[in-house]
């Protein structure tokens, strides 16, 4: 096959052309503007001028940064994971479902990869009875569209549990012991915050409100792990990741002063679109005052392998997992040492 070199790259932000004796020179971030002015005017007829014109100023403006644990070496057997592992371990994860949610298998295989036995439940098995919870010592609400979101996120989602008896018993008891995690995603986070899972006490509750933007976000964004009291994140304080958002109603209504919730991961930046949602101080993740229960609306199970980022450090090629696997290890860690006391 034959090929021809037509040009190479230039460590100045510039685009030249050349063409027997014409001589073109381009100025790459006028250039990027120009083609990005089809987004922003497509974007004033969806989210209005405001917020269309801080995504044109700020598209350029919040580059993606990443800053891991010094001591994270990208290698499983860090943190004694074995790829190839088929002998149960003892220590049971469950995944509660409800019709319409998704990401449950890629979850699956997280939980399993940090050491879990992992059990699929949905909702059906908790309001028959089948299922209890009982031998179950962390639970994962997944991401997706429960019911089609109709009524609004998650409702259906916790109305099944509101009113099915035999399910609403499940949940109480299984947060009424001192040995049990969860963990909310996206439509998970929505439900834990509907049911007021996290800071049952509050008498101002928390909400999920549509994001500023009237439309749906999906992109690959910037988070920080701030220092925090979370079983699963507490160890990952001070990291910069990257990690996928995908909704509709994320943004965080948080009725009292920030230092009333604790708030583990926090968008890296406070303007749209690096805070795709408009949340109350800029969060991404809450989670209960004893850090056991954590919510949170990026998708984490969409970014525990390099090769899902959308962007993953150059000098980290070798890596074959992303420092979020270290989230699912600490809580398998946290558990066994309750189960095996």
């Amino acid at each position: 096959i034959d090929f021809y070199p037509i040009g190479y790259p230039l460590s100045e932000r510039k685009f030249l052309l050349k063409h027997n004796k014409d001589n073109f020179e381009f100025d790459i971030e006028k250039l990027r503007d120009k083609w990005f002015k089809t987004s922003y005017l497509l974007d004033r007829k969806q989210c209005g001028e405001e917020l269309a014109l801080t995504r044109f100023h700020n598209y350029k403006n919040q580059p993606l940064r990443f800053r891991f644990n010094k001591e994270f070496t990208g290698k499983a057997s860090q943190f004694g994971i074995n790829l190839r592992r088929r002998k149960p371990t003892g220590i049971r994860a469950a995944i509660i479902r409800e019709k319409g949610v998704n990401g449950d298998r890629e979850m699956a295989y997280l939980l399993y990869l940090a050491g879990f036995d992992v059990k699929d439940v949905h909702m059906t098995d908790l309001i028959t009875g089948r299922e209890t919870l009982e031998d179950i010592n962390m639970i994962v609400f997944v991401g997706g569209f429960s019911n089609s979101d109709v009524l609004g996120s998650a409702k259906g989602w916790a109305g099944a549990f509101l009113y099915n008896e035999k399910a609403k018993q499940a949940l109480d008891r299984f947060y009424q012991r001192d040995d049990t995690l969860s963990l909310g995603i996206c439509n998970g986070c929505q439900l834990m915050v509907e049911l007021g899972l996290v800071y049952p006490c509050h008498d101002k509750k928390s909400k999920m409100l549509h994001n500023d933007s009237h439309k749906f976000e999906s992109g690959f964004i910037n988070v920080d792990i701030q220092e925090n009291n979370s079983v699963m994140l507490k160890s990952m304080s001070g990291s910069r990741l990257g990690i996928w958002v995908a909704h509709g109603e994320g943004k965080f209504q948080l009725p009292y002063e920030e230092n009333k919730y604790h708030i583990p991961v926090k968008y890296s930046y406070e303007q749209y679109p690096g805070n795709p949602n408009g949340s109350d101080y800029s969060t991404a993740a809450i989670c209960s005052d004893d850090g056991r229960h954590l919510v949170m609306m990026p998708h984490i199970e969409r970014a525990f392998l390099p090769w899902q980022w959308a962007n993953y450090p150059e000098n980290r090629k070798s890596d074959e997992i992303s420092p979020w696997v270290e989230a699912f290890v600490n809580a398998k860690e946290w558990v066994k040492k309750r189960i095996y006391k």
